[in-house]
């Protein structure tokens, strides 16, 4: 268990095979409740490569001295991200427009 948001990973092994490989970490909050949001790879069995970069975005609890998953969004296509980060500008651009008033 992790008892910073430093130590929190996707990364898991399993029989020793890492499965899931954690590539970058952006954490977005912490405190008592941390949002962090990985980019990842997992593991084709059928290969033994890794797949294509995947994202992940994570809320953990703190309680009792560790942090623990609550919740998880999958971003599932580049698609995806990209209209996630297009809304994203939108909305902080008009956000920033708004903040004059």
């Amino acid at each position: 268990m992790a008892e910073t948001v430093e130590e929190l990973t996707i990364t898991y092994e399993e029989d020793g095979v890492v499965l899931s490989k954690e590539l970058e970490k952006q954490v977005l909050t912490k405190g008592a409740w941390a949002t962090v949001m990985f980019l990842y790879q997992d593991l084709n069995r059928q290969t033994g490569e890794f797949g294509p970069n995947k994202v992940t975005i994570r809320r953990y609890q703190k309680r009792d001295g560790s942090y623990l998953p609550r919740s998880k969004f999958n971003i599932s296509s580049l698609d995806q991200a990209r209209k996630i980060i297009e809304a994203l500008q939108k909305w902080t651009v008009e956000e920033e427009g708004d903040s004059g008033k």
